[in-house]
């Protein structure tokens, strides 16, 4: 039998068609057992887990038929402790069951930080290391000494604190800087225009210590106390050309543009 005989006969035909059916058998087969597997168009969305504790996201998630772990923790003083204050995937978002949740909880408490070395460092190290591990740098005053801007000390509400100890994260710690001994005067900045946060950087940067500070009529909220500027400073500038390295500037703000910018009656109230 030649080969044109043998394609064509009964036998090889019927072991053609079989091994075909048997082949489109096998890969629907597959096909159903692939869309079984990965529940082909069978999403649903995750519920929302914010705020409950374990107990509760555990059974929400547990219906839900998702899995989950945590990943982080972190304080948030709206969440109670042990709460769930962030999940991916979003509330709403559609997923497969079995599907891994990632959760961040909530911390039992803030968080907590040591103070790191401050002192015997100059003044913009100093602020480094406290933004280096959370800790905000607050005012600025000065006591004698004969290295200028050197850290003298470090203060947390008022008291002496030292390297070592814990603080809450976020804490404002003031600083004592060093005077400069033999320096005896520096140049009085005129900070009338400026807001607190300019005024603060520019009297430190000309050793001084900011004093006391009076709002007038036109600041009511905290809102209006940041877009408040300088209309008036004690010592003026105008009369004042230098003062003592350490001493105090009082500053008046208010959010009425006309008064901030009448140098002249500011000048005859001082005079």
């Amino acid at each position: 039998m030649n080969f044109k005989e043998f394609i064509t006969s009964k036998l090889f035909l019927k072991n053609f068609l079989f091994s075909l059916g048997l082949t489109l058998a096998l890969v629907i087969l597959v096909l159903l057992a692939l869309r079984f597997y990965t529940r082909h168009g069978q999403a649903f969305p995750v519920p929302n887990v914010y705020g409950l504790s374990e107990d509760e996201y555990s059974a929400v998630l547990d219906k839900a038929d998702l899995k989950f772990t945590v990943v982080d923790s972190t304080y948030n003083e709206n969440v109670k402790p042990g709460g769930v204050i962030d999940q991916i995937p979003d509330a709403g978002h559609k997923v497969k069951k079995n599907r891994m949740v990632y959760l961040t909880l909530n911390a039992r408490g803030p968080e907590e930080v040591i103070l790191p070395r401050v002192t015997d460092i100059s003044h913009r190290q100093a602020i480094v290391q406290l933004e280096s591990v959370g800790l905000v740098a607050g005012n600025v005053t000065y006591e004698p000494s004969e290295f200028q801007n050197l850290v003298l000390k470090a203060k947390y509400k008022g008291e002496e604190i030292f390297e070592g100890e814990r603080l809450t994260k976020g804490s404002v710690i003031d600083l004592v800087l060093g005077s400069g001994e033999g320096s005896g005067t520096t140049s009085l900045p005129d900070v009338r225009g400026m807001s607190l946060f300019e005024a603060r950087s520019a009297l430190s940067g000309a050793s001084l210590t900011l004093g006391t500070i009076f709002y007038d009529e036109t600041v009511i909220t905290s809102d209006d106390s940041l877009v408040a500027v300088i209309y008036r400073q004690h010592p003026n500038p105008e009369f004042s050309f230098q003062t003592l390295i350490g001493s105090q500037v009082d500053i008046w703000l208010t959010t009425d543009a006309g008064k901030a910018g009448n140098k002249e009656a500011e000048e005859e109230l001082d005079f």
